[in-house]
């Protein structure tokens, strides 16, 4: 009976209203949907979806109490591995972890895993966060993402006295300046996630850059930090090295959304403008791409996102893309940039680029996109937003000596989140390189375990 129910669609704001507006798009749940929809899982005997989910969250249990309309109950099913449920509700890559693995959707639609943790979180009581005994033993954690307040919040639990570390003026590292408002609201979502951090006792200074205002040496050899966990993400972006990418109007993506979630661009009563221009060309196939597009829509520009395989290799997640094409935003497929323009100000004018056509697999198994020689053309643009991926700043390992990095500038850490350096671990995007929110998640989970035994090996 459980499979023959249809998946419950999940509301959304119209498209030609969300596209002129920063309001959260995805509307989620009512009770009586979340319920209905919790009554289509299986309840396997071996969850594929709890082994998908990095940080292993017991998925049946939790949607058998919304099934029974228990939302405490779920919320503390969740609560026992998920510091960020309504984060990771909205943000997280369901398809391709809980929600692929999913037995229903083998032959149909998997249980919408995603959206019923959102409701959850939405809609259970506050609790009481209770302070663990503090044991003196001092913790530092580098950024405040996703994998510093996993690991904060798990160090806070267990006693130790944390204080996180940012380098930016507000908390939150990427869920703070890297996701949109319309994805992910900071007030209803974000702040009431960082003040349960702080109400465990953990301290957040901003404005701390680790590297420049102090050092990993400082704090453990001056400050008395007996441990630091550095979760830093990968905000150094990635640029084609085709000609034109230093005139006016070339932005990366990071640059882009960080300037609108923290200057907040398009509220009134704020005077801190990006000049998008009517017109903007987005490169890139992923989901920061289609973050900056549906960005720069709402800033009123039309929008292209350039992209040099075709639709079906798009990296985005299929919620995304399917947002991005209701609300207007042309894709231009098979099409490679090869120079940006300019005018006779040092402005960006055009992007020239050259039609692909796919053509044997790569390394990873993707066809390789070749170019279709003659076919090169022009759009015509005024701003231009690379959004090619991201590495790790080099900031932390150029300036602590004994850190071992990656080729592509990577923290080398071990599967505990152990760097070569005694004392120091790391986890999250600083470490495997631009991945998700709830990969982070596990990783400062990790890591923090991982600190206490190290911490307790040493008394």
């Amino acid at each position: 009976m459980a499979e023959r129910i249809p998946r419950v669609p999940v509301r959304a704001q119209d498209p030609e209203v969300r596209a002129k507006c920063f309001e959260e798009v995805s509307l989620g749940y009512d009770r009586q949907e979340a319920m209905l929809e919790a009554s289509r899982c299986l309840h396997c005997k071996n969850p594929r979806c709890v082994g998908a989910c990095p940080v292993n969250i017991q998925i049946p249990d939790f949607i058998a109490c919304v099934a029974k309309g228990d939302i405490a109950g779920a919320a503390a099913v969740i609560a026992k591995d998920s510091s960020l449920p309504a984060v990771c509700g909205r943000v997280c890559p369901q398809e391709n972890q809980c929600e692929g693995s999913c037995i229903l959707g083998i032959k149909g639609e998997p249980v919408a895993i995603g959206a019923l943790e959102r409701f959850v979180a939405d809609n259970s009581p506050s609790t009481e966060v209770e302070q663990a005994a503090a044991g003196g033993h001092k913790v530092a954690v580098i950024g405040s993402g996703p994998a510093g307040l996993a690991c904060a919040s798990d160090l806070a639990r267990l006693g130790y006295d944390v204080t996180v570390f940012e380098a930016l003026h507000k908390a939150g590292g990427v869920l703070e300046y890297g996701i949109p408002e319309f994805r992910l609201p900071k007030e209803k979502v974000l702040k009431p996630a960082i003040d349960t951090v702080k109400a465990l006792g953990v301290k957040i200074e901003t404005d701390v850059i680790v590297g420049r205002t102090v050092t990993i040496d400082s704090l453990m050899d001056s400050e008395g930090f007996e441990a630091v966990f550095v979760g830093t993400g990968a905000g150094l972006p990635k640029f084609m090295g085709i000609p034109g990418e230093n005139l006016c109007g070339v932005f990366s993506a990071n640059e882009f959304l960080t300037r609108n979630n923290l200057m907040k661009a398009w509220r009134e009563d704020y005077l801190t403008p990006i000049h998008a221009g009517s017109k903007v060309c987005v490169v890139g196939g992923g989901n920061v791409a289609m973050d900056a597009a549906r960005t720069a829509l709402r800033l009123g520009a039309e929008v292209h996102i350039v992209y040099r395989r075709t639709e079906k290799e798009l990296p985005a997640r299929k919620e995304e893309v399917s947002h991005a094409l209701e609300e207007g935003i042309v894709f231009d497929m098979l099409t490679n940039p090869v120079e940006i323009t300019g005018d006779e100000r040092g402005w960006v004018k055009s992007l020239r680029c050259i039609r692909m056509e796919l053509g044997e697999p790569d390394s990873s198994g993707r066809r390789s996109p070749v170019p279709v020689e003659g076919s090169e053309f022009e759009i015509p643009t005024e701003t231009v937003i690379m959004a090619l991926g991201t590495s790790p700043n080099p900031l932390i390992s150029s300036t602590t000596a004994g850190l071992e990095v990656t080729r592509r500038g990577c923290l080398v850490a071990s599967e505990e989140g152990a760097t070569t350096r005694p004392g120091v671990f790391a986890g999250g995007d600083a470490v495997t390189g631009a991945a998700t929110v709830i990969l982070a998640m596990g990783a400062g989970r990790k890591a923090a375990k991982a600190i206490d035994e190290y911490l307790a090996s040493k008394k």
